[in-house]
């Protein structure tokens, strides 16, 4: 059985109350917490950076954070990801002028690092490093905001990256990112994925009838993973 993982993007939570808000999507079944870093350079758009992240933890958070840095450079900000207390830490080999140092350097800090896949970034760029990698993150949408639409390009690449860890024999967990929703996970599960980022597929399906608000769209997500 494929140990399958859900883990809400807060970019489409509602910040005004965010400690309740992840307090209730992983009441409700979700595994771990996405954190959406932009830095208005690498990609066209600001977000939340490591003090957020602390404040989680200072809240009583004690899920995975999984923190994927759309920022350029990399290095200056990872050991501050990692003193607020990151789990894992991904970034985009664009990003960085030395991937296999930037990924030591997260691996350094205690953390669990990963490499980031845009649409367009082939997968080359894990040659030689997929021994210091512990997960991999297929993009399917460009990276910089939310709600946009799946890429159905990426389950292609999924499939690819599927082989390469498979013939790696290491534990990496395959991650997707962008258009997320209980109607295609199935579908994306099937590609090879088993770590699913939704932001407003989750965030935007809240039900007041729901004991945790979340309850109803995580439970149709596990469904449809459970007939992958």
């Amino acid at each position: 059985m494929t140990d399958y993982k859900i883990a809400p993007s807060i970019l489409s939570a509602d910040f005004a109350r965010l400690g309740e808000e992840v307090d209730n999507v992983l009441a409700a079944g979700a595994d771990i917490v996405h954190f959406d870093v932009m830095d208005n350079h690498y990609v066209p758009n600001l977000t939340i950076g490591p003090l957020v992240c602390e404040a989680l933890r200072k809240h009583g958070v004690t899920a995975d954070i999984d923190v994927h840095m759309m920022v350029k450079p990399v290095d200056r900000i990872i050991p501050d990801f990692a003193k607020a207390g990151a789990t894992y830490i991904t970034f985009h080999p664009e990003a960085s002028e030395h991937v296999d140092r930037s990924l030591q350097l997260i691996r350094d800090h205690g953390c669990k690092s990963g490499l980031v896949f845009n649409p367009a970034t082939p997968l080359s760029h894990l040659d030689y490093v997929m021994d210091k990698i512990d997960m991999i993150l297929i993009m399917s949408v460009n990276p910089g905001f939310g709600g946009q639409s799946f890429i159905p390009a990426a389950l292609d690449k999924l499939r690819a990256c599927r082989q390469l860890i498979d013939a790696s024999g290491r534990d990496i967990r395959l991650e997707i990112d962008g258009g997320v929703k209980a109607d295609n996970i199935r579908e994306i599960a099937a590609a090879g994925a088993d770590t699913f980022v939704a932001g407003s597929g989750i965030f935007g399906n809240a039900q007041a009838s729901d004991p945790h608000h979340y309850d109803t769209i995580i439970g149709q997500m596990r469904e449809e993973l459970a007939k992958a």
